[in-house]
């Protein structure tokens, strides 16, 4: 196991992986982190453990966008869980395209072989079969999803932030258009990475930040403050491999778990932004009180927290709904 202190991560490799079409990976790196202190029974099983799942753009350490909920001096503290985050397969801190140098020939992955990922590394390094609860924002919550539904007995509850249950309409065209855009440039099958397929990824880039912030917020920016925090975020796009990029978009494509939503068994809260341009609360959050047993919906305005960083609404709703499984 590889352990890196001072960024807080740590590294284990399984010795292989196989994915859902019958491909098999050796000594498959997986990069994870956790917070807070295990649990265990009497049979040396972990009871408090809550799996985190990052967004589109993330990885492991994404789990410090959550410090007002985990940690020490979190307002969910004396709750008591061990969290796990554990960076999705397909991106560069664990296996991906790009770090087993595979790139065009990296084997084909699905959300639920993501979900595997996780739970193999779980097996492997905590023993666990089961987990208290997994949390879910963004395509993170297409894992919580997909777990929820493939596995409905591994967990008690799901928390899924801004997310969905398919990738249909808005979301279909912006991930077709996106693939349409990789697959146009001879430069993807070259052998050597070409500054061409960077600018790429700048357009692409600049086409996702069209979702990144909701409809009021977008409309109260001056055109200045647009093209500043637009410049910040296309820039991070030249820094992502375009083999990571598109395997991630071809599992968003195929998503879809709307047909096994009635498997879920899990206590499940759905917090929705009602301004979001990408996941809205009338086709993907409302639509789930007839399709999960036992669902919360909670619909917020991010413009009372997106700048002031205050996420006391969402502490309280975090409290009232997770009181029965505080240990």
């Amino acid at each position: 196991m590889i352990e890196d202190s001072k960024l807080g991560y740590r590294k284990h490799v399984l010795d292989e992986f196989e994915f859902e079409n019958g491909q098999v990976l050796l000594d498959v790196e997986v990069e994870y982190t956790t917070r807070g202190t295990p649990i265990y029974d009497g049979d040396g099983n972990v009871t408090n453990a809550v799996i985190y799942c990052h967004r589109f753009n993330g990885n492991c350490l994404s789990i410090e966008d959550l410090h007002q909920l985990v940690g020490p001096k979190s307002g969910l503290a004396d709750f008591n869980f061990f969290y796990v985050s554990i960076t999705s397969l397909g991106f560069p801190q664990s296996c991906s395209p790009s770090t087993t140098g595979l790139k065009f020939d990296f084997p084909k992955y699905s959300i639920k072989d993501r979900v595997n990922f996780k739970r193999k590394l779980l097996a492997d390094v905590f023993g666990m079969t089961k987990v208290l609860g997994i949390l879910g924002v963004g395509v993170g919550g297409y894992e919580a999803y997909t777990w929820a539904c493939e596995y409905p007995d591994e967990m008690e509850f799901i928390i899924i932030g801004s997310s969905s249950f398919k990738t249909n309409g808005y979301r279909y065209i912006i991930s077709k258009a996106i693939d349409s855009i990789i697959v146009s440039s001879d430069a993807y099958l070259d052998t050597v990475y070409s500054e061409h397929l960077s600018k790429i990824m700048f357009s692409i880039y600049s086409l996702m930040y069209s979702q990144y912030f909701s409809k009021r917020v977008f409309q109260n920016f001056s055109l200045e403050e647009i093209d500043l925090f637009m410049d910040t975020f296309v820039d991070e796009g030249l820094s992502v491999d375009i083999y990571d990029f598109k395997y991630r978009n071809d599992a968003l494509l195929e998503y879809d778990v709307e047909d096994k939503l009635s498997n879920i068994k899990a206590k499940t809260l759905i917090a929705v932004n009602s301004e979001d341009n990408y996941y809205s609360p009338e086709f993907d959050a409302y639509l789930l009180k007839d399709k999960i047993g036992n669902v919360e919906i909670h619909t917020f305005d991010a413009q009372e927290f997106v700048f002031n960083d205050d996420y006391s609404t969402f502490i309280g709703m975090f409290r009232e709904f997770l009181e029965e499984f505080k240990k």
